[in-house]
């Protein structure tokens, strides 16, 4: 059961990734137009303010952490070794790339640092279950 829940927060996971790509890409599609996102994007475009800058930014955050915690889980459920605790790992990480988002948009001092702990964190209980031993 517990790799079973493993690999529905990994779907929600998956699905965060995808809106929060949406999310990023919105801002820039609003500001470079069409012809810049429809082609080659050889120059960078127009900046793009603060707070799509920040959900730019945040996206590529969770792509940075995102394959670990996959990989993490996959390695749980392939080796049949998720435990209680690599659950609560799973759950950590879902809900801080979950908060992570409006916190790096709000800028709150500190907060972003701290969720994306909170996170990294998750992810080394996830892969602490599949440890060899």
């Amino acid at each position: 059961m517990a790799a079973e829940y493993e690999l529905q927060i990994l779907f929600c996971a998956v699905l965060l990734g995808l809106i929060q790509l949406l999310l990023s890409f919105l801002p820039a599609l609003a500001t470079r137009g069409f012809p810049w996102a429809l082609g080659p994007r050889d120059d960078s475009g127009a900046a793009l303010g603060k707070i799509g800058g920040r959900l730019e930014r945040a996206y590529h955050n969770f792509l940075e952490t995102f394959p670990f915690f996959a990989a993490a889980v996959l390695l749980d459920h392939a080796l049949g070794k998720s435990t209680p605790l690599s659950v609560l790992g799973a759950q950590i990480y879902i809900w801080a790339r979950l908060i992570y988002v409006p916190a790096y948009v709000i800028a709150i001092p500190f907060t972003r640092s701290l969720v994306w702990t909170a996170s990294a964190v998750g992810i080394v209980l996830v892969l602490g279950a599949a440890w060899p031993g």
